[in-house]
């Protein structure tokens, strides 16, 4: 019991790292110049979906956000955190990522 709770934890950091990693490259693709904030979103969609079920890249929103005089693009995504095996309740896992705006 113990050996199956701890691979249950370990997929549920690994979900939430590629959750995050996901995140990061949708919010610096977006940031680039001459991209926009749903090419950010479709690029996080894209690898999560590659790696995850479809039902992960459910609820992946960008949005701009400043910080003093820099703007930076933000992309959240919501995701259920794997419970038993990749079920679990829905939206529990929110990550971000982060750019700055080109």
């Amino acid at each position: 019991m113990v050996l199956l709770g701890v691979v249950q934890l370990a997929l549920a950091l690994h979900v939430r790292t590629l959750l995050t990693d996901a995140a990061s490259e949708g919010a610096r693709y977006a940031a680039l110049h001459g991209s926009d904030l749903g090419a950010g979103e479709q690029r996080a969609a894209e690898l999560i979906t590659t790696t995850l079920p479809a039902g992960y890249a459910d609820d992946v929103a960008a949005g701009y956000e400043s910080h003093g005089d820099v703007t930076l693009v933000t992309l959240t995504v919501r995701a259920p955190l794997p419970v038993l095996g990749l079920l679990g309740p829905d939206a529990t896992i929110v990550v971000t990522g982060r750019a700055v705006d080109e």
